[in-house]
């Protein structure tokens, strides 16, 4: 997948342990370790924000896009959607 999840970066430049952000933000420690893992195909806006609220950071802090070229995945056909 193209979108690669920061979010143990963030929390080492922050000092801050999983633990206690899933805590702070209501989210259970196995969520947020798939989520660090990169193992979600989503996450909703709200979980997003509680992060960044949390973190004081801005949501491209958390997430990175990297070209599929260099991710080794091909690029779905948005052109047929909707």
């Amino acid at each position: 997948m193209p979108i690669i999840v920061r979010l143990d970066v963030m929390l080492a430049q922050r000092k801050r342990r999983g633990k206690d952000l899933a805590r702070a933000i209501g989210m259970t420690e196995a969520n947020l370790s798939l989520l660090k893992s990169g193992k979600v195909q989503g996450v909703r806006f709200a979980t997003l924000a509680a992060l960044c609220r949390e973190l004081d950071c801005r949501p491209g802090d958390l997430l990175d896009f990297v070209p599929d070229e260099e991710s080794g995945e091909a690029t779905p056909d948005l052109s047929r959607a909707g």
